[in-house]
């Protein structure tokens, strides 16, 4: 096959979305080491984190606007190389509110990037969910390395040094993509920047039946990504009794797994239906997150951990449902819009499970998980079986 310009395209998004993850995954492999290191509770330091992917959500739809404004390419330059700079900031933090601060301003300059790719994404390619899959698989490898990079640095040179590593992938990506991407042409540069707020048009595009739906679907299986991305290395050293390095290990067999899974789930979604593949994906997690929470042994953590892999790739199947219910005009901004609408509601599943595992144990934070879930199977059970069209 011949090498072309729009495969450079993929390969320098999926790069960039790596960096943007990378940032954002280094900070749950230490978690117990920041705890000990600002003397606060599980809780708080998952409040710190909703705060993260609550930056990353409301940056959806600014970028989406900015987009349209200025172009893709600009945009994802700025998201590549804010989120080395903000994890930087991150490490070097003395005290707890400047952690958390500098937390939550990584997760907005890293919300930048994923809206935009996508939609420049599906200007480039007609098989969209197949490239969606493929862009994906860089926040895949970065849950394979991240985690275990970040545990093997933190053990030996501790915690700040591990997340200021970012740093040292994220400034060369941004030289590279400035280098070979052109730049993108802007779908509304003559439109002022106010006028894409304004409530008439995202209300009306909020309550598109279709779309309306797809948000639900969205908000909860996005809740349980982010509770399982922040929590689950937590969750097998204080509930399984693992060592940091073994966690880390499984942490990045998860990512892996979801990551070998999104392109594999983009590419059947084309296939047979982006419901079908919904429903298969989330089935798989009730019955990984339930592996996890009530079975024993190195066995049934490995099969639990590869089907919530599997799960948590529904991205590749959701992605595409947004944006067939979307105009070219509207996809960068409106796209956006509801990656905002869904992330900032799903940033609570940081706290959520932090909250639920301080007060009544990592089996009710984890079985919590694995009931949304099942709620997402039945509802698109319920759209099919009843033709409801949604």
């Amino acid at each position: 096959m011949r090498w072309r310009y729009r495969d450079t395209v993929l390969a320098l998004c999926t790069l960039a979305f790596f960096v943007t993850m990378v940032g954002r995954l280094a900070i749950s492999p230490v978690l117990p080491e920041i705890v000990e290191t600002f003397s606060v509770s599980n809780a708080v330091v998952g409040l710190s984190l909703s705060g993260m992917w609550l930056a990353y959500g409301l940056a959806q739809y600014p970028s989406g606007v900015l987009a349209d404004r200025y172009g893709e390419r600009l945009v994802i330059l700025v998201a590549v190389g804010g989120s080395a700079l903000a994890a930087l900031a991150v490490s070097v933090a003395p005290v707890f509110g400047l952690f958390f601060v500098s937390t939550i301003l990584l997760g907005a300059v890293a919300g930048l990037h994923y809206s935009v790719a996508t939609t420049l994404l599906a200007r480039t390619y007609d098989n969209v969910g197949t490239a969606v899959g493929v862009h994906n698989s860089g926040a895949t490898v970065a849950g394979l390395l991240t985690p275990v990079v970040v545990a093997w640095i933190a053990v030996r040179f501790g915690w700040r040094l591990a997340v200021a590593v970012i740093a040292l992938v994220g400034i060369p990506s941004a030289v590279l993509f400035a280098w070979k991407v052109r730049p993108t042409e802007p779908r509304r540069p003559e439109t002022p920047l106010r006028d894409r707020f304004q409530l008439g048009p995202i209300s009306e595009l909020l309550s598109r039946p279709p779309i309306a739906f797809t948000l639900v679907i969205a908000i909860v299986g996005e809740f349980a990504w982010q509770g399982t991305a922040s929590f689950l290395p937590t969750f097998l050293i204080e509930h399984r009794d693992l060592s940091t390095t073994l966690a880390g290990v499984f942490f990045s067999v998860y990512f892996v797994v979801q990551g070998v899974a999104q392109i594999g789930v983009g590419a059947v979604s084309d296939r047979i239906g982006r419901d079908r593949a919904l429903a298969g994906c989330m089935l798989a997690g009730v019955v990984g997150f339930g592996l996890l929470v009530t079975a024993a042994g190195l066995p049934s953590i490995i099969i639990g951990v590869t089907l919530v892999g599997i799960a948590m790739s529904f991205g590749s199947a959701l992605m595409p449902r947004f944006l067939r219910e979307l105009s070219a005009e509207e996809q960068n901004a409106g796209f956006g819009l509801v990656r905002t609408v869904y992330m900032i509601v799903a940033s609570l599943g940081s706290v959520v499970v932090g909250l639920l595992a301080d007060l009544f144990g990592w089996t009710v934070a984890f079985g919590f998980l694995a009931a949304s879930l099942a709620a997402i199977v039945l509802a698109l059970a319920i759209n099919s079986a009843f033709k409801l069209g949604y």
